[in-house]
């Protein structure tokens, strides 16, 4: 019997405020570009009182969330579990997920500050991340309904809760109970290097109930131990039954179902690096559910991602649909 949701992700709900600078406005904040670093909530306000003159964008995500998105573009039935707090970037996000038709299973948290993400966007198309997580940190087992993970066909879990030992390690937990009860397939991405190097037991934990994983190369290494993307891969096969690892400009290797696939990357300019992992695993997620074989689901989702670096912004607004069917085509 066909479940309510194709995917369930569960993940930090942070509203993304795109912010672009030339690189004279970049370069007296001392930014290492790039990369990503967590802050106080105090010191995210400083950061955007100093560009109170800028036109920021605001749009709901968190990786995960971003994934579940790109699903639900392409037509597939999402739902999301994670926390929002009651200002007006709670407000928006849950708003923005009833109109993308996305189950948000929690009501937003009275008195509690949203997670927001600053994505400075450069001229090169780095983008520097200050994200403070504020409520997002909160998502415990008591946030997670085991009937919307019941109801799904996967869970998706991201990476960055485990670095929350107190509240997102056991949110990880109970939903990976649900699902073992409930016969769900789970697929658990590892976020960022960091995640499977400093929560190494709680991450292999989770990996070891896994079906699925998603990583970049730098990922696949922190997880097999070794250095290259294709070894990494290989390595895998020995932890996890399926998995794909994605590699920029190289493509993808992907297997799932007991076949091994190398996907070749689409060129492009990239005019914003991020949100293509993001894409890539709703695509791909998206295309396995709806019986699309994985290499050509790969594929599509690669072309997706491409799209998503040479536009600003983590992830599409329009054409999600059509650039899927021209993949295919």
């Amino acid at each position: 019997m066909a479940r309510e949701f194709d995917v369930c992700g569960l993940g930090n709900a942070l509203v993304d405020i795109l912010l672009e600078l030339t690189d004279d406005e970049f370069g007296p904040l001392g930014f290492e570009k790039g990369t990503m670093r967590l802050v106080e909530p105090a010191e995210q306000k400083a950061l955007l009182g100093r560009f109170a003159d800028h036109e920021p964008r605001l749009v709901s995500g968190g990786s995960v969330a971003n994934s579940v998105i790109g699903c639900s573009q392409l037509g597939g039935r999402g739902a999301f579990i994670g926390c929002v707090g009651d200002d007006r970037y709670g407000l928006h996000y849950a708003d923005e997920f009833h109109r993308l038709g996305i189950e948000f299973a929690n009501r937003p948290l009275v008195d509690e500050a949203t997670g927001t993400c600053v994505s400075i966007i450069t001229p090169d198309a780095e983008r520097t991340m200050r994200t403070s997580l504020a409520v997002s940190s909160h998502l415990a087992a008591r946030h997670v309904p085991a009937a919307t993970v019941a109801a799904s066909e996967w869970l998706f879990v991201e990476g960055y809760l485990f670095a929350n030992p107190h509240t997102g390690q056991h949110a990880v937990k109970e939903a990976l109970r649900a699902a073992r009860a409930a016969g769900t397939k789970v697929a658990l991405t590892c976020s960022d290097a960091f995640v499977p190097e400093a929560f190494a037991e709680p991450f292999a934990a989770a990996l070891a109930q896994a079906d699925l994983l998603f990583c970049n190369a730098t990922e696949a290494a922190a997880v097999a131990r070794v250095a290259d993307a294709a070894g990494a891969f290989a390595a895998l096969k020995g932890i996890v039954p399926n998995c794909v690892v994605t590699d920029g400009p190289n493509g993808a290797f992907v297997r799932y179902a007991g076949a091994e696939h190398h996907v070749p990357a689409f060129p492009c300019e990239p005019k914003d690096l991020t949100g293509a992992g993001d894409m890539f695993a709703g695509a791909f997620l998206y295309g396995i559910t709806h019986d699309i074989p994985p290499d050509r689901a790969a594929r599509a989702a690669n072309f997706l991602a491409m799209k998503v670096i040479t536009q600003i912004g983590a992830r599409l607004h329009h054409g999600a649909r059509e650039f899927w069917a021209e993949a295919l085509g």
